[in-house]
């Protein structure tokens, strides 16, 4: 699977606690688009295997 997850992050869970739990489910290599703190929520989008390719094409243009 290749691609962008949006996922809705709620307050409690770490971007890296996110990441960990997708990567268990998915068993593939996940990335995220930058770091939310505990107290955060919101939109937290997650880069799966080329998803990563496809945000740095986009964000260098």
């Amino acid at each position: 699977m290749d691609g962008i997850l949006i996922i809705n992050k709620e307050e409690g869970y770490t971007s890296h606690d996110i990441v960990k739990q997708v990567k268990k489910i998915l068993n593939e290599k996940i990335g995220h688009t930058g770091t939310l703190d505990p107290l955060a929520t919101g939109v937290l989008p997650l880069l799966v295997r080329k998803g990563d390719k496809a945000f740095k094409i986009s964000y260098k243009s």
